[in-house]
C-alpha cells in the first residue's frame, strides 16, 4: 500500500513537472515568436525637400511620405542627408527655436515625427516652429494609435506631466482622455510613453497603469502602432547605425537602373529586419558616390537587391514621393511571402 502510494505520488510529481515544463516551453516559444516579428524600414533621401518651391509644397511632400509609411505599415522611416562624412548624426530636436538653418532632411524628419504623434500630444511635445507653419493643411494619418477621447484601446500613447499625482506616488500621464492616468513608475516630465490601459474597458482610467515598450501593441495584439523616425547624415550611416540587434539582414535599393522583376516572381529571403532605400534626384548611385564611407563601392556592394519597381514609366522621371507609393505596393506580396517563410507557414 505504501509502495502504491509512493508510486502514485511519484506519478503526480512527474505529471506536475511535465506540465510546468510545457508551460515554460510555451512561454519560451511565445517570447521567441515575439522577438522574431519582422520589421520593414524605409530610408528616404531627405534632400528631396530642397527642390520644393515653397514651404507649403515642402510640407505637402513630407505629408505624402508620412501617409505612404502609415498606409503600408512601415515600422521605421530613416531620413538621410547628403553629407560626405559625419561621425555623429545630428539630433533633430522638435522644440528648437527655428532660427537655425535647417536642411531638407532635418525638415522632413520633423514633419514625419509631428504627423506620427497623436494629435492630443502634439501641443506638449512640439513647441511653435516655423517648419510646422503649414502642417494644418495635411490630411491626418489616422493611424490606429491616434485615438479619440471616446475610443477605447488596451494601449494609449501618453506624455508624462510635471504634476504630482494626488494621494499616490508615481507619474501623472496625459493619454488623451478626460482624466489623466497614473503609472507606477516615476518618470521625468515631457516624456512620450506607451501606456497599457488594461483589459477592463469600464475601469480604463481608475487604478495604476503601466508604461510598456512601444512595440507591445504590435507584439501582443497585432496592432500597427506607427513608425519610428531616425535621421542620418548620409547613406552609409543609415546602415551602420541600425537600431536593431544584428542590423538589417536584407537591404533593397530602388532605381530606374535596377533589375526588372515582376512582383509575383520576386523572392525576398526570410528576414528579421528589411530595409528599402529611396534615393534623391541623382539616384542612389549619386548618394553612394558622394558618401566618403562608400568610396569605390557600387550599388551591388551596398544593396542585396537593386530593383526597378516601375519599369514601364511614361514620365522621364518618377518623383521620390511617388516612387515610395509605387514601390511599397510592389513589395506587398513578396514581403508577405517572406514573412510567412519566417514564421514557418
Amino acid at each position: 500500500m505504501e509502495l502504491e502510494t509512493a508510486e502514485t505520488d511519484g506519478h503526480l510529481r512527474e505529471s506536475s513537472s511535465r506540465k510546468k515544463r510545457k508551460r515554460k516551453e510555451g512561454k519560451t516559444r511565445m517570447t521567441t515568436k515575439e522577438e522574431k516579428n519582422p520589421t520593414v524600414s524605409i530610408a528616404v533621401a531627405g534632400f528631396i525637400i530642397d527642390n520644393a518651391q515653397s514651404l507649403e509644397l515642402a510640407t505637402l511632400l513630407a505629408g505624402q511620405v508620412a501617409r505612404a509609411a502609415t498606409i503600408f505599415r512601415i515600422d521605421e522611416v530613416v531620413v538621410f542627408d547628403n553629407r560626405a562624412s559625419s561621425d555623429v548624426d545630428t539630433v533633430v530636436r522638435p522644440g528648437h527655436d527655428g532660427n537655425e538653418s535647417e536642411s531638407g532632411a532635418e525638415f522632413l524628419t520633423m514633419i514625419l515625427r509631428y504627423l506620427e504623434t497623436p494629435q492630443y500630444l502634439r501641443r506638449r511635445l512640439f513647441p511653435m516652429h516655423k517648419s510646422l507653419k503649414f502642417v494644418g493643411l495635411l490630411p491626418p494619418l489616422d493611424a490606429p494609435h491616434h485615438l479619440r477621447k471616446h475610443e477605447w484601446c488596451s494601449f494609449r500613447e501618453g506624455v508624462t506631466l510635471d504634476v504630482n499625482p494626488p494621494n499616490s506616488k508615481g507619474t501623472l500621464v496625459d493619454v488623451g482622455l478626460n482624466k489623466n492616468v497614473v503609472i507606477e513608475e516615476v518618470l521625468e516630465p515631457g516624456k512620450r510613453i506607451t501606456v497599457a490601459m488594461g483589459d477592463n474597458r469600464g475601469a480604463e482610467i481608475d487604478g495604476f497603469k503601466k508604461a510598456v515598450d512601444s512595440s507591445s501593441p504590435r507584439d501582443q495584439i497585432g496592432m500597427y502602432w506607427g513608425y519610428k523616425v531616425r535621421y542620418c547624415s548620409n547613406l552609409s550611416s543609415v546602415i551602420r547605425n541600425c537600431p536593431y540587434k544584428g542590423g538589417y539582414d536584407h537591404i533593397i535599393g530602388t532605381s530606374e537602373h535596377g533589375l526588372v522583376v515582376a512582383s509575383s516572381e520576386l523572392v525576398i529571403p526570410s528576414f528579421r529586419h528589411l530595409l528599402i532605400v529611396f534615393g534623391g534626384l541623382g539616384g542612389l548611385e549619386e548618394n553612394i558616390e558622394e558618401d566618403n564611407n562608400l568610396k569605390g563601392k557600387n550599388v551591388h556592394d551596398v544593396f542585396n537587391s537593386y530593383l526597378n519597381t516601375c519599369p514601364l514609366q511614361g514620365s522621364r522621371t518618377i518623383r521620390t514621393e511617388e516612387a515610395i507609393f509605387i514601390s511599397l505596393q510592389y513589395f506587398q506580396e513578396p514581403i508577405k511571402r517572406a514573412e510567412q517563410l519566417c514564421n514557418g507557414k
